[in-house]
């Protein structure tokens, strides 16, 4: 079991606990200084585990010190909560949560509305602020924001290939990662914003790709804690079963797509990466090793497209990094090889490493009671003749690369993911996921709410997207092609502008 950052003892200590609302002035009411973590110490009740209690009562929560960055001020919040939420559930185990403020300078003291952004992924934490600019700034002219690290990322009870090594067996392992999909993030948000927001108050909810999708599961769930609702490149699948398979057909056209257009803009590189396929297949075991200990192959090179085929800046990185593919000829007959950079830019690409829930949960996040079944893999099946790196190379074809997809061999190539290989298979066949997202409440959804929709998103599909929104009553849509899917973050305060102005009648229906 991974412990919680406080220890179970703790949890029954009566001056462990801390103000819910700390930009507040509370006394000190057990006449003891600070905690180590810069939060003051008041009397609560002991910590009670079922998600009904758990609204009804105020348990852990630590507030930290403020601290400045340029133009910001910035406190962190920790909470204890519950793994499981389940009604009746047996399971004593609790998980820690962090989630951190951030205000203009000089705002700390005012009464500010709330927003709660929730991060892409999964697996991901929230931004970690240097100073105020994009959207935060933005956020920050008139809101008190609330960067909330998902269970299992940043400083909410971790989850690395490090500390996954703690379960003894993949049984074990996904016994406690089924708890951490968007179900129980809502679950999480609504715990942290009833400690957090003056008198339990609503707040506005900014989801950016995954963390829309988490957006779309709050509206299903627990509307009632919602002022309005923005989603940024993410409107999730919400049919019944598993919708991995729709994802991905659509998925691998659009890849396509997005390689079409890089190699337009760098025809020089079809070359370059039909020579290091070439060369990947004719190695020993079929790669290179990897400084981990991990394989390139040529399908694990296909996996650079994940972040260079679509991002506004996807392309020239990729493009950077195969500039760089093979070491110089410095002595005469030396036979050539691929460079060390190129090999310790390609581990670094990802982050599987301190990031493995992004590919343990992945095809999870499309299933309400049912399995994925190693989905990605099934659909490239279909359009292998396209996708087969070796064949294209030999053939002279360019090689495509894939885009955002998870392949059971990658839990062999990946040093990072070896261990976890296992409990991936377990959990691409598991049938029993609890529904995260309910129709008939969207329906009747009375939240407002407006989504930027990319038309050319090679994450998150422009006509699945579009099936969702049918189904969310009152929803404003914002299509659009001048951003990618990482449009929130290339756009500075533009994105969110826009979508505010959706909602508070600057941009009204035409």
């Amino acid at each position: 079991m991974l412990q919680s950052i406080f220890s179970l003892a703790s949890l029954t200590n009566p001056c462990f606990f801390t103000a819910s609302h700390p930009h507040r002035r509370i006394p000190n009411s057990c006449n003891r200084p600070l905690n180590r973590a810069g939060g003051i110490v008041i009397r609560s009740l002991p910590i009670l585990r079922r998600y009904a209690t758990v609204m009804a009562h105020p348990e852990v929560h630590v507030a930290h010190n403020w601290h400045s960055v340029p133009h910001l001020r910035i406190r962190g919040h920790r909470f204890i909560v519950p793994l499981d939420y389940s009604p009746g559930s047996s399971d004593s185990r609790n998980i820690s949560i962090f989630a951190r403020e951030v205000v203009a300078a000089g705002k700390e003291e005012q009464s500010l509305p709330y927003l709660l952004y929730l991060q892409g992924g999964p697996g991901y934490e929230s931004p970690r602020p240097t100073e105020s600019s994009g959207w935060l700034n933005k956020a920050c002219e008139e809101y008190r924001v609330i960067l909330l690290d998902q269970r299992g990322t940043g400083l909410s009870t971790p989850l690395s290939s490090s500390s996954l090594l703690q379960f003894k067996s993949a049984d074990d392992l996904v016994e406690y990662v089924k708890h951490f999909r968007a179900d129980n993030i809502v679950n999480d948000a609504e715990f942290v914003r009833v400690r957090l927001v003056p008198d339990a108050g609503t707040w506005t909810v900014l989801g950016q790709s995954f963390g829309g999708f988490c957006g779309v599961t709050y509206l299903s769930l627990a509307p009632q804690g919602l002022k309005q609702v923005l989603l940024t490149g993410g409107l999730p699948p919400i049919g019944d079963g598993c919708t991995a398979d729709s994802v991905y057909r659509t998925c691998f056209q659009q890849v396509a797509h997005q390689n079409e257009k890089y190699y337009k803009r760098f025809p020089q590189d079809i070359e370059i990466v039909q020579e290091i396929v070439n060369y990947l297949a004719a190695s020993e075991g079929g790669g290179v090793a990897l400084p981990s200990g991990g394989l390139l192959t040529p399908r694990g090179l296909q996996t650079l497209g994940l972040s260079g085929l679509g991002s506004s800046s996807g392309f020239e990185r990729l493009h950077y990094m195969l500039e760089r593919a093979w070491d110089p000829i410095i002595v005469p007959g030396s036979p050539k090889r691929i460079s060390y950079y190129f090999l310790n830019a390609f581990e670094n690409w990802s982050g599987f490493d301190t990031n493995p829930l992004y590919a343990l949960l992945h095809e999870s996040i499309y299933c309400q009671a049912a399995a994925s079944g190693w989905s990605a893999q099934k659909i490239r099946a279909e359009v292998e003749s396209k996708f087969d790196a070796i064949q294209a190379a030999r053939e002279g074809r360019p090689v495509l690369f894939t885009g955002e997809m998870i392949f059971p061999w990658m839990f062999n190539e990946i040093n990072a993911l070896t261990h976890f290989k296992e409990a991936a298979n377990l959990l691409s066949e598991k049938k029993n996921w609890p529904k995260l997202y309910d129709v008939s409440v969207l329906n009747k959804n009375k939240v407002p709410v407006a989504a930027a929709v990319y038309y050319e998103d090679m994450f998150v599909n422009f006509k699945l997207s579009m099936e969702t929104a049918s189904q969310i009553a009152g929803i404003r849509l914002w299509i659009t092609n001048e951003y990618m899917h990482s449009g929130l973050r290339d756009g500075g305060g533009q994105v969110l502008d826009h979508l505010f102005g959706m909602l508070n009648g600057k941009k009204p229906l035409f």
